[in-house]
């Protein structure tokens, strides 16, 4: 397989509270988009992905989705726990978005908004549900969850790593075969940019680091007003 991680602060944030981490020889990747400002979601994003890192490189190609759901409970509490112990990090949590890739298929663990797509096919599909006020009111109510996009509480998680002292994780799994694409992205991108043209991006006869940049420079081009962090995989 092939893939390429990249993330840019944007254009309106002061520091970049993204991270992301790849590990293509074991078909491990994730993102994570901290949360709480100056309560250092970058800091809750880069723990969260140290955590989930290490789970992969000790598991190696034996990771199960159940390790990686197993790895954000451990890091729900590890994010806790430096809140209880320096009250200036208290609020910091963070989404994760994992995936594992195998011949054939993919495993995603999702908490948050952080998305999974699948491009297949010419079609653009997403993988995960968010875990957002929104998205729970659509559902409540059968509104569009598009009609919603510009309501003041669109960015309210009612799930993130770090909230509370228990997490609960989603979990799916997908067909991923030869020249499908694989999506790993925070809302600096979905938030922003339309499935439409995240499929026109994926769709170009490139390599994914084109891809990769490719995205990132559409969110730009729109503003950017949160960080962005994408990573593309392209199945063999």
């Amino acid at each position: 397989m092939e893939s390429c991680g990249q993330t840019h602060v944007g254009l309106v944030r002061r520091r970049n509270e993204d991270s992301h981490h790849a590990s293509p020889e074991v078909g491990f990747f994730v993102v994570a988009d901290g949360l709480g400002g100056e309560a250092a979601g970058d800091r809750a994003s880069a723990l969260a992905v140290r955590v989930l890192g290490s789970a992969a490189a000790e598991a190696g190609e034996s990771l199960t989705a159940a390790d990686v759901v197993d790895a954000v409970s451990l890091a729900n509490g590890r994010i806790r726990l430096a809140c209880e112990c320096d009250p200036t990090l208290r609020g910091m949590a963070t989404t994760v978005t994992a995936a594992i890739v195998r011949a054939g298929t993919v495993e995603i663990v999702n908490v948050g908004d952080s998305r999974a797509y699948r491009f297949s096919g010419g079609k653009l599909e997403c993988l995960t549900e968010d875990h957002t006020w929104i998205r729970d009111l659509a559902a409540a109510t059968d509104v569009n969850p598009d009609s919603l996009k510009s309501h003041p509480y669109r960015h309210v998680l009612t799930r993130a790593v770090g909230y509370e002292a228990k997490v609960t994780a989603d979990t799916v799994q997908a067909a991923l075969n030869p020249g499908d694409i694989l999506l790993l992205c925070s809302d600096g991108l979905h938030g922003v940019v339309s499935a439409e043209e995240i499929a026109g991006c994926l769709s170009a006869d490139s390599s994914v680091q084109a891809k990769a940049q490719t995205l990132i420079d559409a969110t730009l081009g729109q503003g950017a007003p949160d960080n962005v962090t994408v990573i593309v995989v392209r199945q063999g």
